[in-house]
């Protein structure tokens, strides 16, 4: 095939490679919503989108399905330029993406976020439809501060602190956006935010009264360390560390 992703697919040829056993999709889960004033509000699902594109190449028999772009960000409408979906909303989106997807024979449907409020709806809303749908696998990475422990441990790795590193729009997110769209990156508005540490007491502080509780310029962490260099370390690394746990939900 000359793509694994079914929106630049024809109709003929995604029912052909079913038909050859690509029984397996995933799905990134993005956002549209602020990333300091440095980064596009296209962050999370350029970098989920490029993650599942990336991942989808090293699973045998295995399809991308098209991102979803706009999910749970309320935390964030304190910026402008956040879109975000109701949580019913969005496990609607979800459901109806399972619904179609098992219609036409995908047996492993995988959702993989790249944005932190998407972690517990999704987590909720596939919990229900594994219920419903008992002869499909119907999964989804969905441990938050797991994803951003590991990401934390990539910028150690590059003598990046933690408080620098961040959990959103910090070092390592910078990083990966430099690595993938480096145009869309203001250099010069490189700027500390929230510094200290977050874990989960900080996320539902974030969930529950939005991230200005924390930060005025929308940035938990620091990216003026942030390389492009780093940034594509940082891809292969969470390629790596997904591709063994999507392995392990098919």
């Amino acid at each position: 095939m000359k793509t694994a992703r079914t929106e630049d697919m024809n109709w003929q040829d995604i029912q052909t490679a079913i038909q050859d056993g690509y029984y397996t999709i995933l799905i990134a889960v993005g956002s549209i919503e602020q990333h300091g004033p440095h980064l596009p509000t296209k962050t999370d699902s350029l970098i989920g989108d490029v993650l599942v594109q990336k991942i989808t190449e090293k699973i045998d028999k295995t399809l991308q399905g098209p991102t979803i772009r706009i999910a749970c960000s309320k935390h964030h409408l304190g910026f402008p330029g956040t879109i975000t979906l109701q949580k019913s909303t969005f496990k609607a989106v979800i459901r109806d993406y399972v619904k179609n997807l098992s219609k036409h024979g995908f047996t492993n449907i995988i959702f993989i976020p790249s944005h932190g409020g998407n972690f517990a709806p999704l987590k909720e809303v596939i919990d229900e439809l594994q219920n419903q749908y008992t002869s499909v696998n119907i999964n989804g990475y969905t441990d938050l501060y797991e994803f951003v422990d590991i990401l934390l441990e990539y910028s150690a790795t590059e003598g990046i602190k933690p408080e620098e590193a961040g959990a959103h729009a910090g070092e390592n997110e910078s990083s990966l956006m430099l690595a993938l769209a480096n145009d869309l990156v203001i250099k010069e508005r490189f700027a500390p935010g929230f510094v200290g540490k977050f874990g989960q007491k900080e996320g539902e502080m974030v969930f529950e009264k939005g991230i200005k509780a924390l930060t005025q310029n929308g940035i938990l962490g620091d990216p003026v360390k942030a390389t492009a260099e780093k940034g594509h370390k940082y891809m292969e690394k969470l390629v790596d560390f997904l591709v063994v746990k999507v392995k392990e939900m098919i």
